[in-house]
């Protein structure tokens, strides 16, 4: 038989306790980052001063026109030549959060520049400081728009967790893969990954429809 069920109840839990620890935290801290720089890189393209914007979009554009897996690379090979060395899993975890950084930039300004200008105006004739006006007013209408967009990109970066195996950092993929290797079986241990990896994305994407709701709902 090309199926064992024997071992594939063996091999589940080592790949569930093993490896979906690794990838959910590596998936839920780079897209805390990827949340977080994302609104600062956004909100620093929305400065009026080229000197400050330019160099912002340049950074951008740059981050997201080279593959992730070279980033990756650049983190874990080249940094520690200028005495910048992270573990494996932070590596990776700098490197997802930064390069999806990026696209958050971009989506929060999407959401941005949707608030409409009657709003600008009104914190204008307010007279509200530039930090009231983007707390109290502008970023609590943007930021609701963009959350299912957001959500598309934390299943994306779910996804891309496997390629931190190429720095040796075990995830669902890699933990099965190990598994694999041991007794040269592979069909139970992958198929495994994939049938996680299944229900992990299609969970986040219920979420996503979920928030897609509730923001419609709400507006």
């Amino acid at each position: 038989m090309i199926w064992d069920w024997d071992y594939a109840r063996e091999v589940l839990p080592i790949i569930v306790v093993d490896g979906l620890r690794t990838t959910l935290v590596a998936t839920v801290l780079g897209s805390i980052m990827a949340y977080s720089l994302g609104l600062a890189l956004a909100l620093l393209r929305t400065v009026p001063n080229r000197l400050v914007s330019t160099p912002v979009w340049a950074f951008i554009e740059f981050v997201r026109s080279t593959p992730l897996l070279v980033q990756i690379f650049f983190f874990f090979f080249v940094l520690p030549s200028f005495g910048v060395k992270f573990d494996p899993l932070t590596t990776g975890i700098v490197a997802i959060g930064l390069h999806y950084s990026t696209y958050t930039a971009e989506v929060y300004r999407a959401g941005i520049e949707a608030v409409p200008r009657g709003q600008w105006e009104a914190t204008v004739a307010l007279s509200l400081p530039v930090r009231r006006t983007w707390t109290a007013v502008i970023l609590p209408q943007a930021i609701p728009r963009v959350l299912p967009a957001l959500g598309n990109y934390t299943i994306s970066m779910l996804k891309e967790t496997p390629l931190l195996l190429m720095i040796g950092v075990l995830d669902i993929v890699g933990v099965a893969n190990q598994v694999g290797s041991r007794a040269f079986r592979y069909v139970e241990p992958i198929t495994i990954a994939g049938v996680l990896f299944l229900v992990l994305s299609y969970s986040a994407s219920l979420l996503v429809r979920w928030l897609e709701r509730r923001v419609s709902y709400s507006n």
